[in-house]
């Protein structure tokens, strides 16, 4: 049975030694036998017994151990393959490997032959080669192992099939291990890889190969994970990759490194320009960097792919499926087309800060010290002229029509927004006309009486109490006082409000002479109270705005429920025409 941490070759040693020990002592007891019956005078006994003459009477036992002995010998000794190395071995050792492998082998052959010809043993004929399979699938040393004893069948060991090259614990600065990529759906209006220079490196793939339907059979594999996983060093590519057998085949993939000039030349012009620096430590591959002066890109016929599979295609379906999967490694980190060229990524990022900062400080050196910021004062204080001012654009005639708003759910009322863009073009045409807007000093309430009366109506539709309602809450008023004011606005803009909110003691003259005035016209006494005459009725009412105009008012008699009446007039006779102040009244 086979140990943990013993190699393969060790077990076998191990049962050939036991079957040499078997083998002695049966050929002990035969001399013994053969010794006997010679005593006896039956037969002579010879002078040496081999292994493969069977005892008396023409048995086949010793036979049938001689065989199994030869199969035991040849399985311990036998080379080992390509496919059954350790997993994780790096392809830069592997012709090193091979070659301690042959040696070591080639001693054990030596060991083997000498054991036979202690045991007597005559040598096993070579086996007959079958004929060459068609299918390319098949590996070269999957050669059937058939043991002709129970013996042979017990002792045997199942096939090694390396599942993976992954061995995290040897990566470092210029070997990095990545894991299996997953399937990926197909997508062939975008290409296999999603970056510029993923598809640049299949297409340094499509252009060299020389067979279309090993390409397609490689992207199939690809596609649906067959890649194990990746390992990259300077100059080569390797992973296993699963063909339609149980045992996965070894794929390299080489590509020529840079030299130390190339490298120079690269890192100078990254160093050039910062945003080249910004661009790989954000994942990604500037056109000039890549494809410069030294071009990091594979080109026609770069690609040396190398597969352990029996196809001679250049490159087989392997070989090809690995080549697919390193352009979705460059999607992600197009550091790994740096190290294929020969250095890592720390490497590289350090290198880069030197140069950078050597150039800065060069930079700065020559640029020599920045002048102090400011103006110096004979430029200050030096006499100039401005230049005029370009002439002003003509007015326009009148003020422009706003456009018109949609209702929405849960919007601002468009009835409202339509009388505020109204007004702002009106206020801006009186700015422009005159220089100064003729509604800034006002107050909230007289804004929202001004507002409410630029509106046609009084106030007896849905839209206009909706209104109303909104500006009266806007300034702490009733709908009813808006009203009022709205109507004393209209007779007589500010100052008629002025007049219906603010009564005031007028100097001596205009004031007393209206008295008279108004007895002449055959009317009755009217009662004075500050700048107020009321008829003695109590439902007309004369008041003198501080412009020197007379304002009409009318009420109910007896209610002081005053209401501004008709148009102004310096007469306070002509004031009261057409209200119903007749001397009968």
């Amino acid at each position: 049975m086979r140990t943990a941490g013993r190699p393969a070759s060790d077990g076998a040693a191990d049962r050939v030694r036991e079957a040499l020990r078997a083998a002695r002592k049966e050929a002990r007891r035969a001399q013994q036998e053969n010794a006997i019956e010679a005593a006896r005078g039956r037969r002579p006994a010879p002078r040496s017994t081999p292994m493969a003459s069977g005892p008396p009477g023409g048995g086949r036992g010793d036979g049938v151990r001689a065989r199994d002995l030869r199969a035991l010998i040849g399985d311990a000794f036998s080379m080992p393959r390509e496919e059954d190395e350790p997993t994780g071995r790096d392809g830069g050792n592997s012709q090193e490997g091979h070659g301690s492998t042959a040696n070591s082998a080639t001693a054990q052959g030596s060991s083997a032959d000498s054991v036979s010809a202690h045991t007597a043993i005559p040598p096993t004929p070579p086996a007959t080669s079958p004929a060459p399979p068609t299918d390319t699938e098949i590996e070269p040393d999957t050669e059937p192992h058939s043991p002709t004893s129970a013996t042979a069948t017990a002792t045997a060991t199942a096939p090694h099939h390396p599942r993976s090259m992954a061995a995290p614990g040897r990566d470092g600065e210029l070997r990095r291990t990545f894991p299996a990529f997953g399937p990926k759906s197909a997508d062939s209006e975008h290409g296999f890889a999603e970056t510029w220079w993923g598809n640049a490196w299949v297409r340094a793939l499509e252009e060299g190969a020389l067979d279309a339907k090993r390409l397609a059979r490689g992207r199939g594999y690809a596609e649906q994970g067959n890649v194990d996983a990746i390992t990259v060093t300077p100059g080569l590519v390797l992973a296993y990759v699963k063909g339609s057998r149980p045992r996965p085949y070894r794929v390299q993939v080489r590509l020529r490194t840079l030299d130390d000039a190339q490298w120079q030349w690269f890192l100078d012009a990254a160093a050039e320009r910062p945003g080249h620096i910004a661009a790989l430590l954000d994942k990604e591959m500037p056109h000039s960097l890549a494809e410069g002066r030294v071009r990091l890109l594979p080109g026609l016929g770069e690609l040396d792919p190398h597969c352990s599979c029996p196809d001679r295609g250049h490159p087989c379906k392997h070989a090809a499926a690995l080549c697919y999967q390193t352009a979705r490694l460059l999607d992600a980190d197009p550091f790994v087309l740096l190290l294929l060229r020969g250095r890592g990524e720390r490497e590289l990022l350090d290198t880069l800060s030197r140069l950078s900062a050597a150039r800065a400080a060069r930079a700065a050196q020559e640029k020599g010290p920045a002048p102090l910021p400011g103006v110096r004062a004979t430029e200050a204080l030096a006499p100039r002229q401005l230049p005029p001012l370009p002439a002003p654009l003509p007015v326009p005639p009148h003020p422009q029509q706003p456009p018109v708003y949609p209702a929405a759910p849960g919007g601002p009322d468009p009835f409202a927004l339509d009388q505020l863009a109204t007004d702002a073009a009106a206020r801006a045409h009186a700015l422009l006309a005159t220089g100064r807007d003729p509604v800034a000093e006002l107050t909230l309430w007289q804004d929202a009486v001004r507002l409410a009366a630029a509106r046609p109506g009084s106030g007896l539709t849905a839209a206009t109490r909706s209104l109303y309602a909104s500006l009266a809450s806007a300034a702490d008023r009733t709908p009813s006082d808006l009203a009022r004011a709205v109507a004393a606005w209209r007779q007589g803009g500010f100052e008629g409000l002025a007049v219906l909110e603010e009564p005031w003691d007028p100097p001596a003259g205009r004031f007393d002479r209206a008295r008279p005035l108004l007895l002449a016209a055959d009317l009755p006494a009217f009662r004075p109270w500050r700048n107020r005459l009321t008829h003695p009725r109590g439902h007309v009412q004369l008041r003198l705005g501080r412009d020197g105009l007379w304002y009409a008012y009318e009420s109910d008699p007896g209610a002081d429920d005053w209401w501004p009446r008709g148009t102004p007039d310096l007469d306070p006779v002509g004031a009261l025409t057409g209200i119903g102040a007749s001397p009968e009244s």
